[in-house]
């Protein structure tokens, strides 16, 4: 089964090899060479992941792949960042707003399809019901509707353990009060925009390690809320 992917890269002699490469290890590539042109691309449907290079004439992949994790048609296909910047804040700040990866430039194309099977691979296990998910420190036990630190169980109410739970469901991606209230499906008490305001904050004190400086549930202005897909097993993420 082949599994389309969308590659987003201004570099055309780079874009024409991995089109060739990758198309023959079954991972057919379409080339946008410029940010808009890759926005509009992503979104037509049927991608299954989308290589995305920071480094673009006309945008800032750190800001498209925001834009790409904000847009409903778009927010659930898979990222891999390309990179050839330094900065370890800039890939850091790339997998906290979406990014499932990233690959620092120069690399092998085997490396890289190495990664993209990677993550396809753990996408189609993430499609599958879960009764325990695991983010480094912290687990959320579907069945027993529990939430645990370091084993030890934190007090919340029903509704902030769904809220919790979606965030955790949709890690990685960006999702506004309104979705959240959506998703959420609460009680007419609970239907209030600044609310979720309120819910979080409570979530915060429950499993950060400091509630000022969340690195789990982190907010995005003007956007909504991120759970951090990538934890650190020692540190809250």
């Amino acid at each position: 089964m082949q599994e389309p992917l969308l590659l987003i890269d201004d570099d055309v002699r780079l874009s024409a090899m991995l089109e060739q490469y990758l198309g023959d290890a079954g991972y057919p590539v379409s080339s946008a060479h410029t940010g808009r042109e890759g926005l509009a691309m992503a979104q037509q449907s049927g991608w299954s992941l989308i290589i995305l290079d920071l480094m673009l004439p006309d945008a800032d992949g750190l800001d498209l792949c925001r834009q790409l994790r904000s847009t409903p048609s778009t927010a659930a296909i898979p990222i891999l960042m390309l990179t050839a910047r330094g900065d370890a804040t800039d890939r850091i700040i790339g997998l906290e707003i979406g990014a499932d990866d990233y690959l620092p430039k120069p690399f092998e194309p085997r490396e890289l399809r190495a990664r993209i099977r990677a993550i396809l691979r753990r996408g189609l296990h993430g499609s599958q019901s879960q009764a325990l998910l695991r983010f480094g420190r912290l687990e959320i036990d579907r069945d027993a509707r529990e939430v645990r630190v370091d084993g030890e169980v934190r007090e919340m109410t029903g509704y902030q353990f769904d809220l919790l739970l979606t965030l955790a469901e949709h890690a990685g991606r960006v999702l506004s009060r309104e979705q959240l209230l959506d998703l959420v499906k609460g009680e007419t008490l609970e239907a209030f925009d600044r609310s979720i305001d309120v819910h979080i904050s409570r979530l915060r004190a429950a499993i950060e390690d400091n509630p000022r400086k969340p690195r789990r549930i982190l907010t995005l202005r003007g956007a909504g809320y991120v759970f951090a897909r990538h934890q650190d097993s020692g540190d809250m993420a």
